[in-house]
């Protein structure tokens, strides 16, 4: 069997090493009693992610180490997320209801399977097999996407405290709180394009294999919507014009009596919102975040434009600087909100990084799609019905976790994650 040189054995450690540590950190601002409410069905408790993803290690990893044995017999049960194939799961909804194990010991959990992954990945005269090297790969990004949901559920627990209490207080970054004034747009001729990952290093199975598409004529907006916009739109009496909104988004708008996006809080005649540094007033000029794929798509029609298709995003996100994505507000930052747009007009900007972006098109699989084999084929392809594509990543993803073919997906009414728009034409 192929096996890893010394120096990509060390690299792999390294991050493995990174990535697990940095789940702890994001977790430190926290008090004990943070670490086990559940306030929706959509938001796990901080307690299990950090259990959850010591749990992927050891069953997709561990689990084939000879003599191995898990760490607590029910463990598996408490843990495993959505891998059917892997046994029977506690109730996603009931996680908040689990005051055992307690943090100490899922504390402990990590600290174990840590100490056993390592030692596997030093273990046969540092080469170790490229199967084994591959699972810890996937739990490495695996667990980068855990951090960024770690973040999104503690802004939905801390918000429902009346205190809105601060999880960590707002760096010192220079930023540009000026409006942006302009509304370019660059255009895309018709033609063939190359779409999905191709090439070495890490990609999910969902964003392959690469293959071309025919696009028409298209034009995609430089830059994302702004609070601002969005005011404009609600102001106009967006949320009560039904000739805007998709039957479904209308009935779950007069249902749930939406009228702003998520976590934004009136203040006598004008708006504030929770953030994770806090309450503040609403920034105009910062892209509009935690809206759904039907907010977004009645903003549009408001606009009488359009929600870009994935591939036309892509597509533009190719062809943008090759720094774009070293540009955009990432979880590195420690911002933790979306930044305003700072580019020069004429380019195209925010691809990366603030907020992930809502497309039209349908989570669907490629042409040619294969699932991963046993287990881990569930890990996407199970969920290719019912829910959107999107795109580019946000202030919560971690920066090494993003890239122009990565496809996110949520269903169309979710809000809780920090999503956002940008429209096409």
């Amino acid at each position: 069997m192929p096996t890893l040189d010394t120096a990509n054995q060390n690299e792999l450690m390294r991050r493995y090493k990174c990535a697990r540590k940095l789940t702890c950190e994001l977790c430190a601002p926290l008090e004990i009693e943070d670490y086990v409410v559940q306030p929706v069905a959509d938001v796990s408790p901080p307690k299990w992610h950090l259990g959850h993803t010591t749990w992927f290690f050891e069953r997709m990893v561990l689990s084939e180490k000879p003599g191995y044995q898990p760490f607590h017999p029910q463990y598996n049960l408490i843990f495993n997320s959505y891998y059917n194939a892997l046994g029977p799961r506690w109730t996603r909804s009931m996680r908040g209801a689990l005051s055992r194990p307690t943090v100490r010991e899922v504390l402990s959990y990590r600290s174990h399977v840590d100490q056993h992954l390592v030692e596997l990945l030093l273990s046969g005269s540092a080469r170790i097999a490229s199967e084994v090297s591959g699972l810890v790969e996937l739990g490495i990004h695996h667990e980068q996407q855990h951090q960024e949901l770690l973040i999104t559920d503690i802004k939905a627990i801390l918000a429902q405290v009346p205190m809105y209490p601060v999880y960590r207080p707002a760096p010192n970054v220079a930023q540009n709180r000026t409006t942006c004034s302009t509304d370019d747009f660059t255009a895309f001729p018709a033609g063939r394009y190359d779409v999905g990952f191709s090439g070495a290093g890490f990609a999910y199975d969902n964003e392959k294999p690469s293959h071309f598409v025919w696009l028409g004529d298209f034009e995609l907006r430089n830059r994302l919507v702004t609070n601002g916009e969005f005011l404009d739109f609600m102001n106009d009496g967006g949320y009560q014009r039904p000739e805007l909104w998709l039957a479904d988004g209308w009935d779950i708008v007069q249902q749930q009596g939406w009228n702003t996006p998520l976590y934004w809080v009136p203040d006598g005649g004008g708006w504030k919102m929770f953030t994770l540094s806090g309450l503040c007033d609403v920034d105009l000029s910062e892209p509009v975040c935690h809206v759904s794929y039907f907010e977004a798509d009645a903003f549009a029609r408001w606009k009488e434009m359009r929600l870009p298709t994935e591939h036309e995003w892509e597509v533009a996100a190719r062809t943008a600087e090759a720094d774009a994505i070293h540009r955009g507000s990432f979880l590195d930052s420690g911002l933790l909100r979306p930044a305003p747009d700072s580019s020069e007009p004429g380019t195209i900007s925010q691809m990366f990084g603030e907020v992930w972006q809502w497309t039209s098109s349908a989570y669907l699989p490629y042409p040619g799609f294969r699932a991963l084999p046993g287990a881990l084929g569930e890990y996407n392809g199970k969920f290719m019905n019912g829910q959107y594509v999107l795109r580019g990543g946000s202030c919560a993803t971690p920066r090494t976790h993003i890239r122009a073919s990565y496809r996110n997906f949520f269903q169309p009414e979710k809000r809780w994650q920090f999503t956002g728009i940008r429209l096409a034409r």
